[in-house]
C-alpha cells in the first residue's frame, strides 16, 4: 500500500513538471466579455475587443476586429441624425415640428430639428407641452408689462389711474388748448363728412339695394386717395370665383377684356381687372363703388369683409353721419 501511494505521488510530480497540470494561480482561460473594460465614452465592448465609437453624424455598419480600432461607419441618411459619438446600428429620426410650431433650426446629420411655437402662441419648457397655448390678451383695465414669447405667456399689470383731471386749479391755458382741440376735431370731422358726400357717385342701383345701403352700409373715405384704393385690391380675392365675371360686368368692364385675363391665376386676374377699372374711371374711382357692385350681386358678406379689412389696415376711415357731426 505504501508502495502504491509513493508511486502515485511520483507520477503527479512528473506530470506537473511537464505542464500537464496547471500550476496554482495561473489563469489559462480566454477573457470573457465581463472581463473587458473599455475607455469611457470613446470605446464600446464588442466580444473581447474595445471598438472606437463612430463619430456624430454616422452610425456603425460593422464592428472592429481589434481593440482600439474603429469598425465601419456610415453617414446618416436624409432626415436622420446622431448628435454624439455612438455605436448605434442606425441613426435617429429627425423630429417633425407640429402644425402649431415653426422650424428654428433644420435637422442636420449631427443635430435634431429645433422647433418653437408660432407667433401668438407659447409653451412653457418647464411643463409638459403637447400643444402650444394661445397667448393671453390683457383686459381693458390692464396694460402689457412683458410681451408673449414662444416660451412665456403675456404678462399684464393693472393700469394705474391718472391723478390729473381738469379741476379749478387747472391752468387756464390747458383749458384753452383742450377747447381748441375740440374745435379743430369738429372741423376735421365736417371736412371728412363733406368729402365722403363728394365720393358718393350716386350710380343707379336696384331700389332695394339702394335703400339698404343708405340705411345701414357706411361710406368710406380714403386715407391716401388712389394709393389706398389699390392697397385694397387683395381683399377682393375673397370674392366667390363664379361671381367675378358678373362683378366686373357691373363695373362696366367688357366681356372680351374679362376673357383676355382668363389664363391668369385667380388672384392676378382680380388685380389686373381692377387696375383696368381704375384706369377707366380715373379720379372718380372709389372703393364705395366696388362695395356697391358687391351689394348689387347680393354679396353683402364679402362687402362687409372688404370694408372691415380696409378700415382695420388703416387704408380707409368710416365717414361720420350727419347726426355725429352735429353732436
Amino acid at each position: 500500500m505504501t508502495f502504491i501511494s509513493t508511486s502515485f505521488s511520483v507520477l503527479v510530480l512528473l506530470l506537473s513538471t511537464t505542464g500537464v497540470f496547471p500550476r496554482p494561480g495561473i489563469d489559462f482561460g480566454s477573457r470573457t466579455k465581463r472581463d473587458v473594460h473599455c475607455t469611457g465614452n470613446l470605446q464600446y465592448p464588442n466580444g473581447n475587443n474595445c471598438c472606437l465609437n463612430c463619430p456624430a453624424g454616422t452610425h456603425v455598419t460593422s464592428h472592429c476586429i481589434k481593440t482600439g480600432e474603429r469598425g465601419q461607419c456610415q453617414e446618416c441618411d436624409y432626415e436622420t441624425y446622431t448628435e454624439h459619438p455612438n455605436h448605434l446600428n442606425q441613426c435617429l429620426k429627425c423630429t417633425k415640428c407640429r402644425p402649431d410650431q415653426e422650424v428654428v433650426r433644420h435637422c442636420m446629420p449631427t443635430q435634431d430639428t429645433e422647433c418653437q411655437c408660432k407667433a401668438g402662441r407659447f409653451c412653457d419648457p418647464h411643463q409638459a407641452c403637447e400643444i402650444c397655448k394661445r397667448c393671453s390678451k390683457c383686459e381693458k383695465d390692464e396694460e402689457i408689462e412683458r410681451n408673449c414669447t414662444s416660451t412665456t405667456n403675456t404678462e399684464c399689470k393693472k393700469i394705474q389711474p391718472s391723478s390729473g383731471s381738469v379741476s379749478a386749479n387747472t391752468p387756464v391755458i390747458v383749458i384753452i388748448v383742450i377747447s381748441s382741440l375740440v374745435v379743430v376735431a369738429g372741423g376735421v370731422a365736417v371736412f371728412i363728412w363733406k368729402k365722403c358726400r363728394s365720393t358718393d357717385t350716386g350710380r343707379d342701383l336696384p331700389e332695394e339695394i339702394k335703400v339698404e345701403q343708405e340705411e345701414d352700409f357706411p361710406k368710406l373715405n380714403p386715407v391716401n386717395d388712389e394709393e389706398s384704393l389699390r392697397k385694397c385690391f387683395e381683399y377682393f380675392e375673397d370674392m366667390e370665383i363664379d361671381q367675378h365675371k358678373r362683378f366686373f360686368r357691373n363695373l362696366g368692364i367688357r366681356d372680351n377684356v374679362i376673357k383676355s385675363k382668363e389664363l391668369l391665376p385667380y388672384e392676378d386676374k382680380i388685380h389686373e381687372l381692377l387696375n383696368i377699372w381704375v384706369e377707366k374711371e380715373g379720379r372718380e374711382a372709389s372703393l364705395n363703388d366696388l362695395l356697391k357692385a358687391l351689394l348689387d350681386l347680393k354679396q353683402r358678406q364679402t362687402a362687409e369683409t372688404v370694408m372691415g379689412k380696409a378700415i382695420q389696415d388703416g387704408h380707409y376711415v368710416e365717414c361720420p353721419s350727419e347726426s355725429e357731426i352735429l353732436y
